[in-house]
């Protein structure tokens, strides 16, 4: 019987980033369907890679070496939704990484329904994504992307607190923070498609930060741990920069991340 960490890491060596997402959401209805039955799927402990499978293309560069295009022509605005295709694909990855890689931390079956949640939104994500640049005469592995997008998985591979304070509750929020200005930009285009679009991702990423944010404050419950101090050392610890404002204080305390998580660790 297939387990939900064999799933994950079905998912995490499939390259395409099509199949990637279509295997992403078969397993996840899957996992749904046996939760409405009364007989969730085992954990299991299949062993995830240390990177997931990638497609020949794009070609992955150092985030110096990305060409900077400006948002304001149809080609920077191609530039920004195949940047944000790629980063939908990482996050399709870390959240089925998140399930497999710790399958050895015992949770509540909640756990694992939002982050097969997650990996199933962020799998329409970058399909929504493809969709638009389609749409505009160009494809996901047009455009050389980040390298670096995995970085905060290989760093906190063995630190399941630090994934959930750096991955939903640093890298995802800015997300929240940044998405506004791109919904706006597309409006001002007249790219209707791209502007649902990232409505929908906006929308949806609200949960996934309050995913990382109830689970870490979770597990700093089950340590006796205070959960902004371990926050502040961890994300010091594993996050290779530093917070920049402005941020959307309005979403991120509704995803459960108050001012003086984040703050402290502002400049500019």
């Amino acid at each position: 019987m297939i387990t939900l960490s064999d799933m994950a890491v079905d998912v995490l060596t499939t390259a395409d980033g099509r199949e990637k997402t279509a295997r992403s959401h078969a397993h996840a209805a899957a996992w749904r369907a046996a939760r409405a039955a009364g007989a969730p799927l085992d954990i299991g402990a299949a062993v995830p890679p240390l990177r997931p499978a990638r497609p020949a293309r794009p070609a992955l560069l150092d985030p110096r070496d990305v060409p900077k295009r400006k948002p304001g022509s149809p080609q920077g605005r191609i530039a920004l939704l195949h940047a944000v295709a790629h980063i939908e694909l990482n996050a399709v990855d870390l959240h089925w990484d998140i399930i497999a890689r710790f399958s050895d931390v015992p949770f509540p079956l909640g756990y694992y329904d939002d982050w097969v949640r997650a990996a199933d939104e962020e799998s329409k994500h970058f399909n929504l994504m493809c969709d638009c640049l389609e749409e505009l005469g160009s494809h996901y592995g047009a455009l050389p992307a980040h390298a670096g997008m995995w970085r905060a998985a290989e760093d906190t591979a063995g630190d399941l607190m630090g994934r959930l304070a750096v991955v939903p509750m640093v890298l995802e929020a800015r997300g929240l923070d940044v998405t506004p200005a791109m919904i706006q930009l597309f409006r001002s285009a007249k790219v209707p498609s791209a502007v649902a679009a990232l409505e929908t991702i906006y929308a949806e990423e609200v949960g996934h930060v309050a995913y990382g944010s109830k689970w870490f404050n979770f597990l700093c419950g089950r340590k006796d741990l205070d959960p902004k101090e371990t926050f502040h050392r961890l994300v010091r610890t594993y996050f290779h920069s530093t917070l920049k404002p402005p941020f959307n204080e309005e979403k991120r305390a509704e995803a459960g991340l108050p001012p003086d998580f984040y703050w402290p660790l502002a400049t500019g």
